[in-house]
């Protein structure tokens, strides 16, 4: 199972570029799993993980594998290195990232649960996902105007 390049690609710009590039796997769907998923991600130098942002339902637990991560929270900053973890409670608003600053890439697990009707919030960003009528996600202001 290969890793595969991302960079933010399901946000818009300005979004997209200031994420940077990653490799990621979706271990959870290449085994079919449903209740949760699981991802190994590798953060280049000068990358982040996401939008700092925060789930209404759904729990997020990550693991450091290999480097160096800052986690930023509401709370401030946090050096991760390997064999720290971080765990965010779902419904509990305190949005969350990591950025790599070192000068190295950084290698991560992150688990969470795939609950239905799930909500991300991202408090520093003017943006929010939308479920349309068939489903599917659309990118939009937190006023509902689509990017």
């Amino acid at each position: 199972m290969e890793l595969e390049s991302k960079s933010g690609q399901h946000f818009p710009e300005p979004f997209r570029s200031t994420l940077g590039p990653y490799e990621g796997r979706a271990l959870g769907d290449y085994f079919g799993l449903t209740h949760f998923g699981a991802a190994v991600d590798i953060l280049p130098p000068n990358s982040q993980s996401a939008l700092r942002h925060w789930h209404t339902k759904s729990d997020e637990l990550v693991l450091m594998l290999e480097g160096e991560l800052t986690l930023i929270t509401d709370a401030g900053e946090t050096l991760l290195k390997p064999g720290m973890c971080a765990g965010f409670k779902a419904g509990v608003d305190n949005g969350h990232h990591l950025v790599n600053r070192s000068t190295s890439a950084a290698k991560f697990l992150v688990i969470g649960t795939r609950i239905t009707g799930d909500e991300v919030h991202y408090p520093d960003d003017d943006f929010q996902w939308l479920v349309e009528k068939d489903g599917s996600w659309c990118a939009a202001r937190k006023d509902g105007t689509r990017y």
